[in-house]
């Protein structure tokens, strides 16, 4: 691979009960952790998500409530799914809009408050959509020149996103030679700032609304919908810490609207 690796490199694929990133749960979880020194170790489990299945969920994976019923909970391993990717950078496919914020979430839930802005975050899907707009089967074609065997099997898409990231080296002379710089253009140049996507930032690092009737505007210039974001809906914890610095920064009375 044609990149140097200051830390390890964790490449993720979830296998869920759906593609709810805030409420469905993770059934399978597939960890391939590539050290600097060339070492890769994988780690593959299924995990009872507590919830039924859907079968629509179920002819995608094949997964199905009998297969998953005796195991463990994604809150029983979450510690250990956190100290293996302690310290490393991420990568996946989809994962900034599917694997990375679905994961944020399981952890909430789990009672952990994951700080994910120590990783870099590398979507090898966004790079292949930037650069040929494929889906992760096409890639494993276009790049390695095979199919892919075992397609929505999480360990298999893991392996397969692996050998895409690799071949996007070896093929693209213009990528960006580390993984924050990589991180950043597989994110189509914009900073993460929270999981669900609620919020961007422009060329100007302004914070940006990024949905509802004022998506695309600055965030500081709709307080009072900020406001309501913060004290009335029901928005995860890091889009919520967004919202009180918005409103700390600007001065804004927490208590406008109550008598």
């Amino acid at each position: 691979m044609n990149i140097k690796l200051e830390r390890p490199l964790v490449f993720l694929d979830i296998e869920s009960t759906g593609i709810d990133r805030e409420h469905d749960r993770i059934i399978e979880l597939s960890l391939v952790k590539m050290m600097p020194d060339g070492e890769v170790v994988t780690r593959t489990r299924r995990l009872n998500p507590t919830i039924p299945i859907p079968p629509a969920a179920t002819e995608v994976h094949g997964i199905t409530d009998q297969d998953v019923k005796d195991m463990p909970t994604f809150a029983q391993v979450a510690n250990g799914v956190l100290e293996l990717i302690s310290g490393c950078d991420l990568a996946g496919y989809n994962s900034i809009n599917y694997d990375f914020p679905m994961l944020f979430n399981e952890f909430m839930r789990a009672g952990i408050n994951w700080n994910y802005d120590q990783h870099q975050m590398v979507d090898v899907g966004n790079i292949f959509k930037i650069k040929e707009e494929r889906t992760l089967s096409a890639a494993v074609q276009f790049y390695c020149g095979k199919e892919l065997d075992g397609a929505h099997g999480a360990e298999a898409d893991t392996l397969a996103t692996v050998d895409v990231l690799k071949a996007q080296l070896d093929r693209y002379d213009n990528l960006p030679a580390t993984i924050p710089e990589l991180a950043l253009y597989s994110n189509y140049g914009r900073k993460i700032l929270d999981m669900s996507g609620k919020f961007s930032e422009n060329e100007n690092g302004d914070v940006l609304l990024n949905f509802g009737k004022y998506r695309g505007e600055l965030a500081k210039d709709h307080l009072d919908f900020v406001d309501w974001m913060y004290t009335r809906a029901n928005f995860p914890a890091d889009t919520n810490r967004i919202c009180q610095q918005l409103l700390k920064d600007s001065g804004y009375n927490l208590w406008n609207g109550f008598s």
